[in-house]
């Protein structure tokens, strides 16, 4: 007779579920931008198609909250506003501003600005707390921003001064992003990750509703079907579905060698964008790539 030890998953086939879950879970992000530059040759803008993005979430991360809330204690007032003020600026204006930069600039260009996510955090950190920054952390914050500036330039070179608009924007998004993850952390003991997410991205699909209530007309909803179909996928596959990936990968293992496996994500986008968006691979771009992940190793090597 086979012993009950026999379901259950060995440490190794754990940790490989737990790698696959955040390597999908990566991809599946980073084709949010490619899904956004097929959706701008419709010819609607950033206001609008976040908003259909978000429409089609907010039933998916309301529910996650509700799921996540059952059986948990009520939430005071000042956890209310905490939840309220990070969606605002960790995924609400995170968003926005990261859809507007990318009608100026390539999908993989906004890719490596987004991953420098991990070095904003720290210098905020910094800024904020006063925690040391290591001589390592800032030779591979060196190494990655170098990488981001050779491929800015290079498509600088090609498209003009629209492109320096397009990277301050998602810039500004990958900063407002660090200031949500710099924030979370008292939030995330009290309330929990996965209600925080839930509710915290709820009130960011209100205010990106909201927003186009009242900057557009209503007749400015009227999009080709195309528009539609593609802000369906990245509301499911690109939003909600990879956030529930990684914080499964998290579980099985590891916040650390999540972070390491999300590092297909640039990849994984400039090969999309190759192939889906017709942009060019160069030597500028594929050297810039390899500096940046290679600055991202280096710093998240040098944290601990």
């Amino acid at each position: 007779m086979p012993s009950s030890d026999s379901a259950v998953p060995s440490p190794s086939g754990k940790a490989a579920t737990g790698l696959a879950l955040a390597l999908i879970g990566a991809i599946a992000f980073s084709g949010k931008a490619i899904i956004v530059k097929l959706a701008y040759r419709y010819g609607v803008d950033a206001v609008t198609l976040l908003m259909y993005r978000m429409l089609f979430a907010l039933p998916i991360f309301a529910a996650m909250g509700w799921w996540a809330s059952r059986g948990k204690s009520p939430l005071s007032r000042r956890d209310w506003l905490g939840i309220a003020w990070l969606g605002v600026t960790g995924y609400y204006l995170a968003s926005f501003l990261d859809f507007a930069g990318l009608a100026y600039i390539t999908a993989s260009l906004e890719r490596l600005i987004l991953y420098l996510n991990p070095t904003l955090v720290v210098v905020l950190g910094w800024l904020l707390y006063g925690r040391v920054i290591r001589r390592g952390q800032v030779l591979g914050m060196a190494i990655s921003y170098c990488g981001v500036v050779l491929v800015f330039g290079h498509e600088a070179s090609l498209q003009g001064k629209d492109v320096a608009w397009g990277v301050l924007l998602v810039f500004l998004s990958a900063v407002s992003y660090a200031v949500y993850l710099v924030y979370s952390g008292e939030m995330v003991r009290r309330v929990g990750s996965l209600r925080l997410v839930g509710l915290a991205t709820t009130v960011a699909c209100v205010c990106c509703i909201a927003q186009f209530v009242v900057l557009r007309p209503l007749s400015a909803a009227l999009v080709a079907p195309e528009v539609l179909g593609l802000s369906v996928l990245n509301a499911v596959f690109c939003t909600a579905v990879p956030v529930l990936l990684v914080m499964m990968a998290i579980e099985r293992i590891g916040a650390g060698a999540a972070a390491q496996a999300g590092m297909i994500g640039p990849l994984s986008t400039i090969l999309m964008g190759v192939w889906l968006l017709g942009e060019p691979f160069t030597l500028w771009v594929a050297a810039g790539t390899a500096l940046v992940v290679t600055g991202i190793f280096v710093f998240t090597r040098m944290r601990n």
